[in-house]
């Protein structure tokens, strides 16, 4: 094999992730199964997509190494590769977030009215304090899969009915799936209107894990 030949055939290797992650749609998808494994039909729904669609792009994202699956009767499982992939997708998202600025542009915009986030190490803090209540807003699914420790699995479409169970004197975070997941900004601004003292944690379950803090589940 010459030389040539040689970065050529390299090169074209490399270049199948470029073109798996070619879509937005398929990036979304990564970003749902970082949280945890999916069917296609639930991969489908969260993603606003027929099914057939879904299938063929989780199709593209397997054949180019990204994911696994695995059947069971009629249903197919699918899940991210490695804990390499989800460590990319954060590597790959930072470097769009600094060269981009149109990201940051849509993301101050439609969080706009949204309190000031707080990171995970300010969160730790309180947690070693025991002065805070976790919430977990994201489908129980993916709480069941991984989540913080010591979080409540709340899934934001049940929140209303168990604000009951909350304590007022407490300070309330609630987090979902990373920085541009609306579920917990919704979450926050339900549990303010109920005179709650609520804030939204910037980071989601991926971000956690990458900080070397501790996951459950």
């Amino acid at each position: 094999m010459t030389k040539r030949r040689f970065k050529d055939n390299l090169y074209e290797e490399f270049s199948r992730l470029g073109k798996a992650l070619s879509s937005p749609r398929r990036l979304e998808i990564l970003d749902l199964l970082a949280q945890g494994p999916r069917t296609v039909e639930s991969v489908a729904l969260e993603t606003d997509q027929t099914v057939p669609n879904a299938s063929q792009h989780l199709l593209a994202l397997k054949a180019a190494g990204l994911l696994q699956s695995t059947k069971a009767g009629l249903y197919v499982t699918y899940r991210l590769a490695s804990p390499n992939v989800a460590s990319f997708l954060l590597a790959f998202r930072r470097l769009a977030e600094t060269q981009i600025a149109e990201i940051e542009r849509l993301s101050a915009t439609f969080f706009e009215e949204s309190p000031e986030p707080i990171d995970a190490r300010e969160l730790s803090r309180h947690l070693s304090r025991g002065d805070v209540v976790l919430l977990d807003v994201r489908p129980r699914q993916e709480y069941e899969a991984s989540h913080l420790p010591g979080a409540l699995s709340m899934p934001l479409r049940e929140l209303e009915s168990e604000l009951v169970r909350l304590p007022k004197r407490k300070r309330i975070v609630a987090y979902c799936r990373g920085p541009y997941c609306v579920y917990a900004h919704d979450a926050v601004k339900l549990l303010r209107k109920r005179g709650y003292k609520a804030d939204r944690l910037q980071e989601g379950v991926v971000e956690w894990r990458a900080l070397g803090l501790p996951i459950e589940g």
